[in-house]
């Protein structure tokens, strides 16, 4: 067995005061915190799947700055701190969870109406301490490399739904 190691949450939330829609995932990945950025492992498929929602070209971190800001889109992730192994992102390795203080998050940021999740583990990390939040809550599929059995397609098509639902 890896040995596990503690890790906090260093990347800050993408978030605007006129943001209506939090998407969240469980935690950053290696590549993330590498990048300093969600979603940044290459085979992710997160920003592929909201450059074609939005028809528009995302090559850098300001690029998908500008797209949340302009699609009222808030990133963050559900875990605050956990232990996993050093080499391996997976969500199945995330032990000793801490959530973040999302009661905090949502009076300071009270445009916000519904909270996405990308994947099981994001909207489970969240509800073992606010699933009593009076929010609209999706789930969508995970756009991790990892959860392969879905076609891009297919993963488009539902957050395209979601997205264009103007929540």
């Amino acid at each position: 067995m890896a040995l596990q190691s503690l890790h906090y949450h260093t990347i800050k939330p993408v978030i605007f005061p006129d943001s209506k829609v939090l998407i969240l995932g469980s935690f950053p990945s290696i590549k993330s915190f590498e990048e300093g950025f969600y979603y940044a492992h290459p085979r992710n498929q997160f920003w592929p799947i909201l450059a074609a929602i939005y028809n528009e070209p995302i090559q850098t971190k300001g690029d998908k700055i500008t797209l949340c800001k302009k699609h009222n889109i808030a990133l963050f992730d559900s875990a605050a701190s956990l232990q996993r192994d050093a080499n391996n992102s997976s969500d199945t390795n995330l032990k000793n969870i801490e959530v973040n203080d999302f009661e905090k998050l949502l009076a300071q940021y009270i445009s916000i109406k519904t909270i996405l999740f990308t994947g099981k583990k994001a909207e489970q990390i969240f509800n073992k301490k606010y699933k009593y939040l009076q929010i609209k809550k999706i789930l969508l599929p995970s756009t991790s490399p990892a959860y392969a059995s879905m076609k891009f397609e297919d993963k488009l098509a539902k957050y395209k739904e979601v997205l264009e639902d103007k929540l």
